[in-house]
């Protein structure tokens, strides 16, 4: 469930929903909304601070990290998953690295 909460944020941050400095809901309020325990939520927080999504300041809450870049890090780490995916499925299909560079430059090219 922590990672669907981590999924959920990242994909506000993605989107420019939710800018750098952004504060995020608290950890009770979250929890109280999703149904889900504190604890859950807190370790969803934790994995976040500890991927450099968020920030947290004692006694004023979570916020979405104010990183150069932030929303363009989470896209390109989006991106190398789709990519992985995309090469594993041609290795399953039995492609050559040569016969996917292919395809890849093939696309690049009709785009």
């Amino acid at each position: 469930m922590y990672l669907q909460i981590m999924e959920q944020i990242k994909q506000k941050v993605r989107a420019g929903d939710w800018p750098a400095g952004h504060p995020l809901p608290s950890i009770r309020e979250l929890s109280v909304s999703t149904q889900v325990s504190v604890i859950t939520v807190k370790r969803a927080y934790t994995e976040l601070e500890m991927e450099g999504v968020i920030v947290t300041q004692p006694g004023r809450g979570s916020f979405v990290a104010d990183v150069v870049d932030v929303q363009k890090t989470l896209l390109e780490a989006e991106l190398e998953k789709h990519i992985a995916s995309v090469i594993n499925t041609a290795h399953v299909l039995g492609l050559s690295d040569g016969q996917i560079v292919a395809l890849v430059k093939k696309a690049l090219i009709g785009s």
